[in-house]
């Protein structure tokens, strides 16, 4: 138990500062397509303030994480469905992220991120998912030595 708290914290950050920072990004390129001048002093006072000023979003992801990875870990452990360890937390964490924004939308009629309101931004929340899923994956198996 120990060892699943000790990963699930930080797979949750993981995901959180990942997605933000996507966020950020996608909506900063969004803005530069539209021929708004953004230097790169820009790009990061608004990656900080945004990884500093999103406090709920990391509420959600770490709340999406609590369903989604007993579910990964009851894949694995009986063994039905084929497919690696880290491959379950890995789509599991894709899968939260990826439909944590499609129920918010759904039932508030909001994005938790603006940029996931695109495609291209929704799947990169999702790739913020995977990359915490995938470091649970690493963390909980015992892989990583503290």
């Amino acid at each position: 138990m120990i060892r699943v708290l000790k990963a699930f914290f930080p797979a949750v950050i993981a995901a959180y500062v990942l997605g933000s920072l996507l966020a950020t990004q996608v909506v900063l390129g969004n803005l530069a397509d539209m021929g708004v001048d953004i230097s790169l002093t820009t790009r990061l006072q608004a990656s900080l303030h945004d990884l500093l000023g999103m406090p709920a979003y990391l509420l959600l992801i770490l709340v999406a994480f609590v369903i989604a990875m007993p579910i990964a870990a009851g894949l694995v452990r009986i063994h039905v469905v084929p497919g690696t360890r880290v491959f379950w937390f890995s789509l599991a964490g894709f899968v939260a992220l990826v439909v944590l924004h499609l129920v918010m939308r759904q039932v508030l009629g909001l994005y938790p991120v603006a940029a996931a309101r695109e495609w291209s931004g929704l799947l990169l929340q999702g790739l913020a998912g995977a990359v915490g899923g995938f470091l649970y994956n690493l963390i909980s198996s015992g892989r990583v030595r503290h």
